[in-house]
């Protein structure tokens, strides 16, 4: 056989190369076009860089120098206070001979005055002069320290400043001078802001001053800093420069389109090649096609999304795997270092900024309880949506309403709130809101299929992470709507959770006279566990009312978002009874409304809200659920029987044990009657609290759709929308599964003592026709 019949078979078997030689121009046309696009890309991105690191400068020296200046005015009240001529004058009791004693030589100060301890006189002019100055005042006298807002004084808005006012050890009242906007605004004015940014101080809401491009204030808040030793902050935006390829920056898009230049000049001298015979010593060298593949391995084609493999222990320290059973009807709970650790904090914050990266959205506000491991969770959980390449939000510490209210706040609409709720002190958990809707049912499982099925997106850079305190803007919110007609004395008992922080700050801020009870944040819970809606936790809540002779008591979860009332006499009301109180005020502004109640609710509770012209809905018990139900049908209000009440008339649909004792505080001061009278005359039967019993081999949902099967009520009217609830028209008896602990949970009422006992009796033969061995407490 000659040398070149040896050489064909190998020609033939590397063909390749001829065959793709007409195709190499096109190639090379193909990959400069790309390099052009991602050169222009790059550029595109290097610009948008550039720009927002020179918004960020401005925004921060601004910021420094409106902090400066507001901290001067301050410093100079704090000083004129002191004074010998205004000593002299509080200590004679001349308030006036005070004010005009702090006035005096102060430059530009359009007012300056002593108002009394107490701040009677103001709250008696609310209707002419708003809350803001007596809301400055108040800030004052619960931070015992001089504040700086702005306020609506004198036919606009001015700077104000306002501090304790003592005499020796003595605080006679409180200390308030006027000054001009400008002393606030003048840095923002005359800040380098050019026509197409923006850059705007705000005061919760309120927009003070403006520069730049008012159509981008909407995404603002992203880049909003806040002013130091202020409530303040300075929000800053800049047009959307639009998303690089694949999620590129600059330097990334650069470097790809020079790959793709390479490539491209490679096919274009291949295409110009002679072609060449392949010789039997040369048969294993790589044709031009194999040559194209190897570099393309290097192309910045789009990369498919990383994931973490659910078999890898979810942190090195806890070996703990995603179990599965964390993943609950209304939110994701578990054990701390059993079933829930950083590590799957972290995966599932992954699965939340992957679903976050389907629906478009970027930005995500994350808080969190008082539990000792949220801030191993809220790590975690946020390492976990940076990775996915979202911006996240950390408000720190913060109620569960308040974490929702950020999101409305801050225009992100999605939260995520660590959170073990009225669970034990080593249960943690997450709430989650994605696109202004909570997650539940199938959307949580959703959640765990994405880690168990690889689909975790990782983006090609980062998410960015910023710390806010809104905490401030969340009392000014309810302060601004909610005004008590009277003070009325109120115990508030947060059983070390959360809601101690900030509860007894927003009531005080509405006008009424609080004693704290247990609002020292403490995640073992030292004193009793808060959950309102078991009695035994309300008991010192009950003995202190008594003891202080005060009008109410109010308690709350762990997280805030439910609520308890006690009255002076020391009954407990109930919140299907408390959800008739606000829905009679609210159908009086919305005749028709449609209210939503849960299955546990009381049989008297739609009566009530038809005789006040609503339109009542029972539904499913579970938060989320309920919120997607007033959503559905545009309630104004919803209530469970647990204590989460959701207002979306004046507020903004979420449950909030906070909001509502407020709210409740409200409806209280402008009757007439006390408190004890106005809930007492509530109608009312003889019920049973939620009772829990441990369910059957740890499955409530088998046994309760079991008990459905086979159980008979005679004369009862029967609904399996969540449980079974069985109506008789003397009462009713429920028994329901419970989608956050493997219980059963049961409540009855009765129109009387005798009703009761015989609906508790027919439950209890079915149930123990059922399972003989269920333990029973009735």
């Amino acid at each position: 056989m000659t040398e070149h019949e040896t050489a064909a078979p190998k020609a033939g078997k590397f063909g390749g190369a001829g065959a793709l030689k007409p195709a190499m121009p096109v190639i090379a046309v193909v990959c400069a076009l790309l390099a052009l696009w991602l050169a222009w890309s790059g550029w595109v991105q290097f610009q948008a860089e550039r720009r927002e690191a020179a918004l960020k400068n401005v925004r921060d020296q601004i910021a420094t120098q409106v902090a400066d200046a507001v901290g001067k005015e301050v410093a100079q009240l704090d000083a004129r206070l002191k004074s010998a001529p205004v000593q002299a004058a509080l200590a004679q009791g001349d308030l006036a001979a005070a004010g005009a004693a702090i006035k005096q030589g102060w430059a530009g100060a359009q007012d300056a005055q002593i108002l009394v301890e107490g701040l009677d006189p103001q709250y008696a002019a609310l209707a002419q002069g708003g809350f803001g100055k007596v809301g400055l005042a108040e800030s004052a006298v619960s931070e015992n320290k001089a504040v700086a807002a702005i306020v609506k004084d004198a036919g606009g808005a001015r700077l104000a400043i306002a501090a304790p006012a003592h005499n020796g050890p003595v605080r006679v009242g409180v200390a308030y001078v006027r000054l001009p906007l400008e002393r606030a605004t003048a840095a923002v004015q005359g800040g380098d802001v050019s026509d197409d940014s923006y850059l705007a101080l705000r005061q919760g809401s309120f927009s003070v001053v403006e520069r730049g491009d008012a159509e981008l204030a909407t995404g603002a808040e992203v880049l909003a800093v806040p002013v130091k030793g202020t409530q303040w902050r300075l929000a800053a935006g800049l047009p959307d420069a639009g998303k690089a390829p694949f999620g590129l920056g600059a330097i990334p898009c650069w470097a790809a389109a020079a790959v793709l230049f390479l490539l491209g000049f490679g096919a274009w001298r291949a295409s110009r090649g002679p072609r060449v015979v392949v010789e039997a010593a040369h048969a294993d060298a790589p044709t031009l096609a194999q040559s194209v593949q190897t570099h393309a391995v290097a192309a910045p084609v789009a990369e498919a999304p990383k994931v973490r493999p659910v078999t890898e222990p979810a942190a090195p320290a806890g070996n703990v795997l995603i179990d599965k059973s964390i993943f609950r009807a209304y939110d994701i709970r578990g054990v701390v270092g059993k079933t829930l650790d950083k590590g799957v904090a972290d995966l599932i914050g992954q699965s939340i900024g992957s679903l976050m990266a389907e629906k478009g959205l970027q930005d995500i506000v994350v808080g969190r309880d008082g539990r000792l491991s949220g801030p191993d969770m809220v790590e975690g959980l946020v390492a976990g949506l940076r990775k996915a390449g979202r911006n996240v939000v950390d408000i720190g510490m913060a109620a569960t309403p308040v974490v929702y209210f950020a999101a409305y706040q801050l225009r992100t609409g999605c939260a995520i709130a660590v959170t073990g709720s009225h669970n034990p002190p080593d249960y943690n958990g997450f709430k989650i809101v994605v696109g202004g809707e909570t997650l539940a049912g199938k959307a949580i499982e959703d959640l765990y299929a994405r880690i168990a099925e690889d689909r975790l997106y990782e983006a090609h850079a980062q998410g960015n992470l910023q710390q806010r305190d809104v905490s401030q803007d969340y009392i000014d919110r309810i302060a601004s709507d909610v005004q008590l007609d009277r003070r009325l004395k109120v115990v508030v008992d947060a059983g070390n959770g959360v809601a101690g922080a900030i509860a007894p700050q927003v009531l005080t801020a509405i006008g009424a006279d609080v004693t704290p009870l247990y609002c020292e944040v403490d995640g073992t819970f030292p004193n009793h566990h808060p959950d309102p809606s078991e009695p035994h936790n309300l008991e010192s809540l009950i003995q202190m009312v008594k003891r202080l002779d005060a009008d109410i008591g109010v308690a709350f979860d762990g997280d805030g978002d439910r609520l308890g009332v006690v009255t002076k006499d020391g009954n407990n009301i109930f919140p299907d009874r408390l959800l008739m109180l606000f829905a009679a005020d609210v159908l009086e502004r919305n005749p028709g409304a449609v209210i939503v109640y849960d299955v546990k609710c009381t049989g008297r509770l739609p009566g009530q809200i038809l005789r006040h012209g609503g339109s009542p809905l029972m539904w499913k018990t579970g938060h989320s659920l309920i919120k997607a139900k007033m959503r559905e049908t545009e309630a104004e209000l919803a209530g469970e029987m647990s204590g989460h009440f959701f207002f979306k008339e004046r507020w903004y649909g979420f449950d909030d044990g906070i909001y509502a004792a407020a709210r409740l505080l409200e409806i209280l001061a402008a009757r007439p009657q006390t408190p004890s009278e106005v809930l007492d005359a509530l109608p009312d039967g003889v019920s049973t609290p939620e009772i829990k019993v441990p369910a059957p081999d740890d499955d409530p949902h088998a046994f309760v759709d079991a008990f459905k099967a086979r159980a008979k009520f005679e004369g009862g009217r029967l609904s399996t929308i969540d449980g079974l609830r069985v109506d008789w028209p003397d009462g009713w008896g429920l028994v329901r599964a419970s989608n956050t602990t493997p219980v059963l949970v049961l409540r009855f009422d009765g129109d009387s003592r005798d009703a009761l006992t015989r609906i508790q009796g027919a439950f209890r033969e079915q149930l123990l026709a059922l399972r003989p061995d269920l333990k029973l407490p009735f």
